[in-house]
């Protein structure tokens, strides 16, 4: 597939069927995040791979709204949890070669650990499309209910889901990504979604910010 196709057709896929996956496609597509940029080539990333049903089984309930506003989502047979992890940066950054030697956080400007993860996400996301296959990325929450504080819910939730996986506690699950092929009966894209897609000249500001006079 072309590439510009491939950027064309990446879409949200939300049905699926549960049609496997071949190994070399599985490999593939996992292998695809190992090409992503990052900062000092820290490469702070890991991605907890599930493709055996139990498995996944055990993923599904960590994420309680995509299994009851699209529980299709689970026919997916890869499922993939992309993790930051920023002690890789702050330990590379410390080397001789940089020399911020303590480790702070104030240097840096962006916390690139989790943008080199979603960018090694994304590498997988478009290698999905180019195999022929629907992907998604969606957050790892809890259901959020009447007295929801996410202040204390949501560190807990992620503290649960790590320890199901043994995940160790350096590393911050960014979310989740389905792949398999889309369900046949696949709905078509809503069209309010057309309708909500930002122009060329509303995000691209050429030499000045909403340009020169």
């Amino acid at each position: 597939m072309e590439f510009a196709e491939v950027i064309r057709r990446r879409r949200m896929v939300r049905h699926y069927s549960d049609r496997p996956l071949s190994p070399d496609v599985v490999e593939r597509i996992l292998t695809s995040a190992l090409r992503a940029p990052s900062a000092g080539f820290s490469q702070g990333w890991a991605f907890l791979a599930l493709t055996d049903p139990a498995d996944r089984a055990r993923f599904w309930p960590f994420v309680p709204t995509r299994v009851t506003q699209t529980p299709t989502m689970q026919d997916a047979p890869l499922v993939v949890v992309p993790l930051a992890h920023k002690a890789a940066y702050l330990a590379r950054y410390a080397e001789a070669d940089k020399g911020w030697t303590d480790r702070s956080e104030a240097r840096w400007p962006a916390p690139y650990w989790y943008i080199d993860t979603g960018m090694a996400t994304l590498m997988m996301l478009l290698t999905a499309v180019d195999e022929g296959l629907g992907a998604c990325f969606f957050g790892i929450m809890p259901m959020a209910g009447e007295d929801f504080d996410p202040g204390v819910e949501v560190p807990a939730h992620t503290a649960a889901f790590k320890a199901e996986f043994g995940i160790p506690d350096e590393y911050a699950p960014i979310g989740g990504i389905c792949i398999g092929y889309r369900a046949d009966d696949l709905p078509p894209q809503n069209p309010s979604v057309a309708g909500r897609r930002r122009g060329v000249d509303t995000v691209i500001h050429r030499g000045q910010w909403g340009g020169r006079a």
